[in-house]
């Protein structure tokens, strides 16, 4: 596929899923409806655990629906039954106690057990760069990132030891078009196109990596069944690499602004709003970028394809389709006005 084209085809690299059965617990979330989407192309039968619960991010009508609370064991045993799979998706474990729930599930009855981890579990900030799947994993900002770290040593153990057949597997930053990549989300559109100031964190040079839920899910979907995968994990990440102002000015041009930047230190955000600090400093402050040779080992030919000015572009244009979808966030936009008037730029240098 040329890059910057939209909907061009693409290889195929999902033959080895077409006769697996495969469960997906979690299913409508922006990296998991996507990869529903492709392992149905694929021709794999896909049965998915959610609540029976209608999202903006519909399940395929192939999928077969297994009602359940995923985080309740005696609810998912009675949902799955006899049911055997080839290949285990979790997408919505995030704490040690619910990946050992699976294995107690699981255990002995499943082919490949995949665990959605995050790339914000490696080293913080990063010593080196680019980040490769051997970069240690330590995050002292977020507990979000501690607790996949915790679930990550649960699952190595329980391969090293016992030989359950785990695969781990870190997204970055993926976003869909229902997901605005800024703080904020679309209130910070809004500030755009109003006029307003947007802040952006430190100078706005730090690296960062947007991954387009498409492109992800075709790397994704082949390393199910894939035997090589076992007892191993991956990061699967956009090779395109953008600072905080490019995001921010690309989001702006989709929305047909121009946005006026304030630059604010992440230390001085954090003062204002911590869970918008926290999310800086344990995480976006730092440049983050990736090399994916590993993920490309086992999916010849793969990368990612779509750059953040076709995905900003999808984003706006789902989000104008429907006023309802525009939700503001009255307590951020005061925030952003704080922190303008405590970080004032001189006339003429914004942005």
């Amino acid at each position: 596929m040329t890059a910057g084209r939209r909907g061009a085809a693409a290889p195929c690299y999902v033959c080895a899923v077409t006769t697996q059965r495969i469960l997906f617990i979690g299913g409508t979330g922006v990296i998991s409806s996507a990869c529903a989407r492709r392992v149905v192309e694929a021709g794999a039968e896909l049965s998915v655990v959610n609540r029976g619960v209608t999202r903006s991010r519909p399940l395929p009508s192939e999928a077969h629906v297994l009602v359940a609370d995923a985080r309740d064991p005696s609810s998912i045993r009675d949902a799955l039954g006899r049911a055997e799979f080839d290949s285990v998706v979790d997408f919505v474990a995030y704490t040690p106690d619910h990946v050992r729930a699976d294995l107690e599930l699981l255990r002995g009855k499943v082919g490949q057990y995949v665990f959605i981890s995050s790339a914000s579990a490696y080293q913080t900030p990063p010593a080196r760069l680019p980040i490769v799947e051997s970069t240690p994993l330590r995050n002292p900002y977020l507990r979000y990132s501690r607790d996949k770290i915790a679930c990550e040593d649960v699952l190595v153990a329980a391969y090293r030891e016992e030989g359950f057949p785990v695969t781990i597997v870190r997204p970055s930053h993926t976003y869909d078009r229902t997901s605005v990549p800024l703080t904020g989300g679309w209130t910070a559109v809004d500030r755009m196109r109003r006029g307003a100031p947007v802040v952006v964190h430190g100078d706005g040079t730090s690296l960062w990596t947007l991954t387009h839920h498409d492109d992800f899910a075709r790397a994704f979907v082949p390393l199910l069944g894939e035997r090589r995968a076992v007892g191993d994990s991956f990061h699967i990440t956009s090779d395109e690499v953008l600072t905080w102002d490019e995001i921010t000015r690309t989001l702006g041009a989709a929305a047909g602004a121009e946005p006026s930047i304030v630059h604010v230190p992440s230390e001085a955000i954090a003062v204002v709003d911590a869970e918008w600090g926290a999310g800086l400093l344990g995480d976006k402050a730092h440049s983050m970028v990736f090399d994916n040779h590993k993920v490309k080992s086992l999916v010849p030919g793969w990368a990612a394809t779509i750059p953040f000015r076709v995905g900003a572009a999808e984003i706006v244009e789902w989000h104008d389709a429907d006023p309802a979808r525009r939700v503001l966030d009255p307590a951020f936009d005061a925030a952003c006005e704080r922190l303008v008037a405590a970080h004032p730029v001189p006339a003429g240098q914004a942005g």
